[in-house]
């Protein structure tokens, strides 16, 4: 993974937790608390991982030790950088998301579903609009238009959340045959 803007929005107490919660311990902290050493043994190949976790964010090479963090947390966990790093986002401001609205409640609440991609991956996001927008998803749910829009992508308990969310529009007629066609064709 090499968007630094991305790492950079990992928090360090968020590692931190995941690296507990599968098995990692930590062993020190050096530079006056500004990174922490965790280890781990892989007991039946007696492999030892080392990552060297920053705990300031303001650290000039943050994103290159989360980068490295995701490669070794790769090889242990067997998965790939960008499922991790899924596990560990909790928010990404000024995020454009496109994709299709899935869910549009009956109530008129202002919120809805959509289905977007999100660090690779095809994810159900909710959204929330005032009024007026909220009738450009609802016309986009009802025609199978895609749409585009801005915000800022929170996880929140489990779940992702567009909030602030601006420059709502349906993509033209023309994208909209190749998106469909696409979502269409997927298992």
């Amino acid at each position: 993974m090499r968007d630094s803007e991305i790492l950079k929005t990992i928090e360090p107490n968020v590692l931190e937790a995941h690296l507990r919660t599968f098995g990692w311990h930590e062993q020190g902290r050096i530079h006056d608390n500004a990174g922490a050493i965790w280890r781990r043994k892989n007991d039946p190949v007696d492999d030892e991982f080392e990552i060297l976790l920053p705990l300031q964010k303001t650290l000039g090479d943050y994103a290159a030790r989360i980068s490295d963090a995701l490669k070794t947390l790769e090889v242990v966990e067997n998965r790939s950088q960008l499922e991790i790093l899924s596990d560990l986002l909790t928010s990404v401001a000024n995020q454009e998301i496109q994709g299709m609205v899935i869910k549009v409640p009956s109530n008129l609440t202002g919120y809805f579903t959509l289905i977007g991609v999100v660090l690779g991956k095809l994810r159900e996001i909710l959204v929330q609009l005032n009024e007026s927008k909220y009738h450009l998803a609802f016309k986009s749910y009802q025609e199978h238009l895609p749409i585009v829009c801005t915000g800022d992508l929170i996880k929140e308990n489990g779940e992702f959340v567009l909030k602030n969310p601006r420059n709502f529009k349906p993509l033209s007629a023309s994208v909209s045959s190749a998106s469909s066609a696409v979502l269409k064709s997927r298992p």
